[in-house]
């Protein structure tokens, strides 16, 4: 069964696809204080949460979505024309490291797919290509709160801390106006709802995609219960182009 696919099953209970809550999410949108009109771009948007809602408090905004997933971005469209955004949000199935553009953007978001562009330097390097000077970028990313166990390690990756983190976002011409650091409360309403999500679907889905489902479900449990819990740290921000 399709990874991706799996993904955007288990994202559907919680589409802001990262441990951040609504409030949090709103917090973050508000503080960047767009421009009228404003030209909002969101490489690996997923479900297109963060755009659907940035364009919700700013009317007169318009958004590019991108990602590598067919099935993110069909759940994207769905909420766009149900929540009546679809004219000002244009959605890219295509790789975020592929997307190329003209004009530059207001804003510039990349919320838990620096993966696409090598890293959280290497996407600090590529926002600052589509986002204009004096422009912001609302980037998401991990670091360890404590040293991991090497297990561990070795299945979710080497991040830096928290001030490594900021000092990475920083390298490339950038400045941290503001940030959201999520709670133990935002990252267990995230995994509960990913893992909670995919165990109803395969329970409702029996067979060779259902166990596929229920297997991948229970290693991710696994890891996040006796791994990644209280160690794995999620940092949201907000950066300006200087």
């Amino acid at each position: 069964m399709d990874r991706r696919l799996l993904s955007a099953i288990a994202h559907r209970d919680h589409p802001i696809a990262a441990p951040v809550s609504a409030a949090s999410l709103d917090r973050l949108l508000r503080r960047a204080a767009l421009p009228q009109e404003a030209r909002i771009l969101d490489l690996g948007c997923g479900e297109g949460e963060w755009s659907l809602r940035a364009l919700e408090l700013h009317p007169s905004a318009r958004a590019d979505g991108v990602d590598i997933s067919p099935h993110a971005v069909a759940s994207a469209n769905e909420a766009a024309v149900r929540r009546g955004l679809a004219d000002r949000l244009t959605l890219h199935t295509m790789s975020a490291d592929a997307f190329t553009v003209a004009q530059p953007y207001d804003l510039g978001l990349c919320v838990g797919s620096t993966h696409a562009f090598g890293g959280l330097t290497e996407t600090m390097e590529a926002l600052a290509g589509f986002v204009r000077p004096g422009g912001l970028a609302l980037v998401g990313e991990g670091y360890w709160e404590r040293p991991p166990a090497p297990e561990v390690l070795e299945a979710i990756g080497d991040y830096p801390d928290l001030a490594g983190t900021v000092e990475a976002a920083e390298s490339k011409g950038w400045l941290t106006v503001y940030a959201h650091v999520s709670d133990l409360a935002e990252w267990d309403e995230y995994e509960w709802s990913w893992t909670g999500t995919l165990a109803r679907w395969a329970a409702d889905n029996p067979g060779p995609d259902g166990d596929r489902a229920l297997a991948v479900m229970r290693e991710h449990r696994d890891m996040w219960l006796g791994g990644y819990r209280s160690a794995l740290g999620f940092v949201t921000l907000l950066l300006r182009r200087v």
